[in-house]
């Protein structure tokens, strides 16, 4: 009788020990959820009420994408080309469009010495001028209306027999054909828009101030048709150099296109930038525009390219074939921070992952400006000891940490990445972080928060094309405006499609491009 009421105490011990070791667990597990709720919610409210947020609603403003493609819907006036001849159309809208601004006119003479028929030598009399187009050419807060007249001469001799000589002076191309746009209005309006933010909707009160009506949608085409003839030839030609430097930097950033084919509007579509490095030569920044975030898109653009690539941990990065993948320490740094003020800076994990990026980052600040074999010698010496210790702490924090709390997703980042934190030890050109991208696309970033959205890919490609060339031209310490308004007025009349060689002189560090536009 004793040992079977024994043996029913050891049961019943037996199951609350049991019970108590499931309350345990459950209590635990109650224990990391509150701790993992109490981290989303401090980075709630800190992304809602801290001073880094990054929320903007501005749902009238325009897109600085589509406001460049409402090519379907308007267009300006132009001339027609028929059977008979050039046929003004519309002529009264364009008569109202030049009637308030002053009027100015260029004559295109032949040289004295030219004076003379192809055909028997005689001197040549002269007949007068043809009306060849009339634009309207952008001077800081005046506009003019300017009239281009072509001189037309004879042979005196010639008249009389059955062929009649008639030379005609050389008149330079157009900025674009049958239209009121010169090198100087487009490339006013890119400069307003692309650097200075100033919407197209704007820009079309501020024209109308000085004297000229102009719609947004005539704008939007000047853009267009600037980028995609003169602009996007000399970005092909950066993208070439940029393929051959030994260190690039990518990254990119979410933009929403409304019209895009096969996706729905709310759905993301992407701005890759791609920056050269620091390798003491000419920086060059590329923009483009892409519907995804594959990796496809970054494998195809830098096809060729065998350096090495700075990144985020963006995983589709490793689809980039040939290359060595460098890591981005501010970025990891980032995610110990994130734990750290998601746990209000009582994690002792957090701020020991910050102290080590910090040692790093204080080595990359004393060593900026050294060569680049005195910058890998100190780096090997001095930051490989450091890096050793880290991963040694890393370790040690998997083990002891939470996977789905803050600072454990943040060992759990820097374990992801640690094929790639080590590798720009391996070349003096390299960089601790991937800031140079980040620092290139803010622009477009920052843009961004004020037109949230884009129409068509149109106006998406377009705009990318723009900010490469004008991203560029600011890191070369250019005047952009006035550098694009040299690539509009002199392109036109090169045959630079069958000698590509010509662009060389447009380049942002051509020396006559130096010459006359650097600040």
């Amino acid at each position: 009788m004793t040992d079977s009421k024994e043996a029913i105490y050891l049961a019943q011990i037996s199951a609350l020990t049991k019970q108590i070791e499931t309350l345990v667990n459950q209590n635990q597990q109650l224990q990391n959820q509150i701790q993992t709720l109490n981290e989303i919610l401090i980075n709630l409210n800190k992304e809602k009420f801290g001073s880094r947020s990054e929320q903007t609603k501005l749902p009238n403003q325009l897109s600085i994408f589509n406001e460049v493609e409402f090519t379907s819907s308007f267009e300006e006036p132009i001339s027609e080309i028929t059977s008979q001849g050039i046929k003004s159309r519309n002529k009264a809208v364009r008569e109202d469009i030049l009637k308030n601004i002053q009027k100015k006119t260029t004559q295109y003479l032949i040289p004295d010495e030219d004076l003379v028929c192809d055909f028997c030598n005689s001197g040549l009399k002269f007949l007068g001028y043809t009306k060849v187009r009339t634009n309207v050419e952008y001077i800081p807060a005046k506009l003019i209306a300017h009239e281009i007249q072509q001189a037309s001469y004879e042979c005196p001799c010639c008249k009389k027999t059955s062929h009649p000589f008639i030379k005609k002076a050389t008149v330079p191309n157009s900025f674009m054909p049958h239209s009121l746009a010169t090198a100087s209005t487009v490339a006013e309006v890119i400069e307003q828009k692309y650097i200075n933010s100033v919407p197209l909707y704007r820009q079309e009160a501020i024209w109308e101030e000085l004297g000229v009506k102009l719609s947004r949608s005539t704008m939007a085409n000047w853009v267009i048709y600037g980028a995609e003839n003169y602009l996007f030839p000399i970005e092909e030609k950066l993208k070439e150099r940029l393929l051959r430097r030994d260190v690039i930097h990518v990254d990119e950033t979410p933009v929403q296109v409304l019209k895009e084919p096969g996706k729905k509007p709310e759905t993301k579509s992407y701005m890759w930038v791609y920056r050269s490095g620091n390798d003491s030569r000419k920086p060059i920044v590329l923009y483009d525009y892409k519907p995804t975030r594959s990796g496809e898109i970054p494998k195809e653009f830098l096809k060729g390219f065998k350096g090495y690539l700075h990144t985020d941990g963006y995983a589709g990065y490793n689809k980039v074939e040939g290359v060595t993948r460098c890591g981005c320490w501010a970025h990891l740094r980032r995610k110990f921070v994130e734990a750290d003020i998601a746990t209000n800076g009582t994690n002792g994990y957090a701020k020991q992952g910050i102290e080590y990026c910090d040692r790093l980052f204080h080595i990359e600040e004393q060593i900026k400006g050294l060569k680049p074999d005195e910058v890998k010698r100190i780096r090997q010496e001095e930051e490989t000891p450091i890096l050793e210790e880290f991963w040694r702490f890393v370790d040690i924090g998997l083990s002891d940490t939470l996977p789905q709390s803050k600072i454990g997703k943040a060992f759990a980042y820097a374990i992801n990445q640690k094929p790639y934190m080590g590798n720009y030890l391996k070349d003096g050109r390299c960089s601790i972080s991937n800031n140079a991208a980040e620092n290139a696309i803010r622009p477009f970033t920052v843009g961004r928060k004020n037109w949230l959205f884009c129409d068509s890919q149109k106006g998406a490609n377009a705009s990318s094309v723009i900010y490469s060339i004008v991203e560029t031209a600011k890191a070369n310490g250019l005047n952009v405006g006035k550098y694009i308004e040299y690539i509009f007025t002199y392109m036109p009349d090169l045959d630079w499609r069958n000698h590509p060689e010509l662009l060389d002189d447009f380049m942002p560090w051509a020396p006559e491009i130096q010459k006359q536009f650097k600040k």
